[in-house]
């Protein structure tokens, strides 16, 4: 049994990634800012009121938790705006990597001290956040935002393998989720989150900073 804590874990692929966990008999501290129906149904703990981007709500959220060892952080609360280049809007792009980069990194950074030597930290970025794979332009605010975050999981599998802590960067796939306005063209969040849960559970220092999809290919940067 091991304690994970996840972030955006009231809907889409944090709900799932709650609902898998606790399914398989690991501990899990379920982090929002508010929370949903269906993870009241799931039996985890849940902080709410979590705004990472707030460098005190984080900073209470790493207070309410101290004495805890967690074993992964599963870094997946993330927004996307969809904006062109005919429509720019620099107020969301920055929105974008307020959530998706900085606030990613400054959760990391408030948990750190929590994470126990052999853990894991996860950074779910996207294959949107991929230059050489870039083959559409647009989504401006969430492309960048993705390549910053993905940037910023490489550094710490550098800086974290010291402390005996593996990092991955994980791309869910395509995933039917109200982030994707539940395209048909994807996949569930369930078939994804068993994808995920096999790349994290196969991560070790050997591995770590490696950009995976979640069906276990190696992707480009």
């Amino acid at each position: 049994m091991a304690t994970y804590l996840v972030t955006g874990a009231n809907r889409g692929i944090g709900l799932e990634y709650c609902r898998q966990l606790q399914q398989r008999g690991d501990d899990v501290i379920a982090v929002c800012r508010s929370s949903s129906d269906e993870l009241d149904k799931i039996c985890v703990r849940i902080e709410t009121g979590v705004d990472i981007t707030a460098e005190e709500s984080v900073a209470q959220l790493a207070q309410k938790l101290d004495g805890i060892e967690i074993d992964v952080l599963v870094n997946n609360a993330a927004i996307v705006e969809r904006i062109s280049l005919e429509n720019l809007d620099f107020e969301s792009i920055r929105r974008q990597f307020e959530v998706n980069a900085i606030g990613t990194l400054r959760l990391t950074q408030a948990l750190l001290p929590l994470i126990k030597s052999g853990g894991k930290v996860i950074i779910m970025t996207s294959r949107m956040g991929s230059i050489e794979d870039n083959t559409s332009g647009g989504s401006y605010g969430y492309r960048m935002s993705k390549v910053a975050v993905s940037m910023a999981g490489k550094s710490l599998s550098h800086d974290l393998k010291p402390q005996n802590i593996a990092v991955a960067i994980l791309h869910p796939g395509l995933v039917s989720t109200r982030m994707t306005s539940f395209t048909q063209k994807g996949i569930t969040p369930a078939e994804s989150v068993k994808g995920l849960l096999a790349r994290i559970d196969e991560l070790t220092l050997e591995n770590t900073g490696t950009f995976w999809h979640s069906n276990g290919e190696i992707l480009p940067w």
